[in-house]
């Protein structure tokens, strides 16, 4: 992204893409190798492997189709521990040029996970969103919290996995719709990569956030005829790429850039971050009349 310090994981090889699910119905390996690809040429600097519930022999063949075509690093996506050691035991360092894979993701209501590292190295997306309470999950709703958990968690890991640094841990605050907050979910996510980008004990980390979450369930375009979606993504990016927001799960096709001060879309987001309750929707309903 030329304006921003921004690096793209591809999401279009994930089961729940409507039309890539379509492809994984058919059996169509090709298609999918073919938008890996694709994916590739328009700038991913990870594509995201993300086979759904389907089998672990599936995501090993997959992942050792996608890396025939392409030099990308790939994100192991998956919060099934038997798909992941599938994926990364297919997985050819090589074959992406030595750069390890990402495993999306660890949190403490998946620490096994750590384990993974014993295949090979690599990289791990920690999910800050949730903590484990006496073994049971507890949502983070407050930045503070998940913050916390993501220092938890990366503690454990540091300990485990010897090789590890900051540069190879990707925090993830969470996100969450804006069209459906009313209750400063975003809010959250913002302060909280404040923290984490304040914190000396995480310094030179990397954070990403699944950012198609953002504009979810709300219109591709205003009644004047103009697309919004970008824009609205766009206007998270431009207040918290500064703070180290610099890889985001999203589309290689969207042109992601920083918001001039006034823009519609950045002020929109400016003034529900303010607004509490129903008066955050009135505000995005206002942006689209």
């Amino acid at each position: 992204m030329a304006d921003l310090n921004l690096k793209i994981i591809a999401e279009k090889i994930n089961d729940s893409v409507p039309g890539t699910h379509k492809l994984f119905e058919a059996d169509d390996f090709d298609g999918l190798v073919a938008l890996a690809k694709k994916q590739a040429d328009e700038g991913a600097s990870y594509i995201d492997v993300n086979v759904g519930s389907r089998s672990p022999e599936l995501m090993t063949k997959l992942v050792k189709a996608i890396q025939g075509v392409v030099s990308v690093p790939l994100c192991i996506d998956s919060p099934d521990f038997e798909l992941q050691k599938a994926g990364l035991s297919a997985y050819d360092l090589k074959k992406a040029d030595g750069a390890m894979p990402l495993v999306n993701s660890i949190s403490e209501l998946r620490m096994e996970f750590v384990e993974l590292a014993e295949i090979q190295p690599v990289k791990f997306i920690v999910l800050c969103t949730e903590s484990s309470v006496d073994g049971n999950l507890k949502p983070n709703e407050t930045a503070e919290d998940i913050f916390a958990a993501g220092l938890r968690v990366s503690s454990v890991i540091k300990k485990k996995c010897s090789y590890i640094t900051n540069n190879d841990l990707f925090f993830d605050p969470g996100m969450g719709p804006l069209g459906a907050d009313m209750t400063g979910a975003t809010n959250a996510t913002i302060d909280a990569v404040k923290l984490i980008h304040e914190s000396e004990e995480l310094k030179g980390c990397h954070m990403s956030v699944g950012l198609s979450n953002f504009s979810v369930q709300l219109p591709s375009r205003t009644a004047g005829g103009d697309l919004v979606k970008t824009p609205l993504e766009s206007a998270f990016l431009t207040l918290t790429n500064p703070l180290g927001m610099d890889h985001v799960i999203g589309s290689t096709k969207k042109k992601y850039r920083s918001l001039e001060t006034g823009h519609p879309a950045l002020e929109t987001v400016k003034d529900i971050l303010k607004l509490e309750g129903f008066d955050r929707l009135m505000r995005i309903q206002e942006f689209y009349s």
